[in-house]
């Protein structure tokens, strides 16, 4: 099964940027979006052989999730009870058979974290949302986290410490996040692999000189993480200020 997750950074602006291309060429069981920035009533397009589901953000031109999927889940759930962060339209929940899909735009914690209390109470509620899932069923979980985990995550470690997305707190959080029974499946295959970065800055040449931060994820329950076969990072796909990542399970 091969499952994409992709921040397009507004979909409409990304599909002028070679989306439709992209999802043909790599024909995905699931793709999960974050930073839709629209409304589904706003499209002109759709997607054959996919079942669509979008949380949009109540205010327009931001944030967003959606799932494109090619089988039909058994239910579809949007957000985790939190008031504030539910209005963002950040998670959407598909269940399948053996496991629940969760995708997730994790708040940025934004510039001298001046949005760092919101972003731990989200921290803290979707973490306890993931462990009572887990209880029911298997999980996996994908999204732009908002986090570079470790110094291995991003290019100047050293220069960005105390910065959103490599703060004490965020990076503490997903600490606690996979202590609570979660992998994080590209270092689980890949744990020295330097240079791996899923976002650059759009200033500075960043993405051509390749300075960038590892911030979106595929994690998994720790009981399918034997059934993970590869998790790769798409760098070579354009678009977005993001690329995909990609998760490959045993059927």
């Amino acid at each position: 099964m091969k499952l994409v997750s992709w921040n397009v950074n507004g979909l409409r602006a990304c599909m002028g940027k070679g989306f439709a291309d992209f999802l043909k060429k790599e024909d995905p069981d699931v793709i999960c979006l974050q930073e839709t920035k629209m409304q589904r009533e706003q499209a002109d397009f759709d997607f054959e052989g996919y079942h669509e589901y979008w949380n949009s953000a109540e205010k327009k031109g931001y944030s967003g999730t959606a799932i494109f999927t090619k089988k039909e889940p058994i239910s579809v759930s949007y957000g985790i009870g939190m008031e504030e962060a539910d209005a963002e339209g950040r998670v959407i929940c598909a269940e399948y058979d053996t496991f629940y899909l969760v995708t997730v735009y994790t708040p940025n914690a934004q510039r001298e974290l001046v949005r760092i209390d919101f972003r731990m109470a989200f921290e803290d509620a979707f973490r306890a949302y993931l462990v009572k899932l887990n209880e029911k069923k298997p999980v996996v979980v994908c999204g732009d986290m908002n986090v570079a985990h470790k110094p291995i995550d991003l290019k100047n470690p050293k220069s960005n410490i105390g910065n959103a997305g490599f703060s004490y707190e965020e990076r503490g959080k997903f600490s606690e996040l996979l202590a609570s029974g979660f992998v994080d499946t590209f270092r689980m295959l890949y744990p020295d692999k330097e240079e791996a970065y899923s976002w650059w800055s759009y200033m500075f040449k960043s993405r051509e000189r390749n300075t960038g931060w590892r911030i979106d994820y595929f994690l998994v329950t720790d009981d399918m993480k034997d059934k993970v076969r590869d998790s790769l990072i798409l760098s070579d796909v354009m678009g977005s200020d993001h690329c995909p990542v990609e998760l490959l399970l045993e059927a």
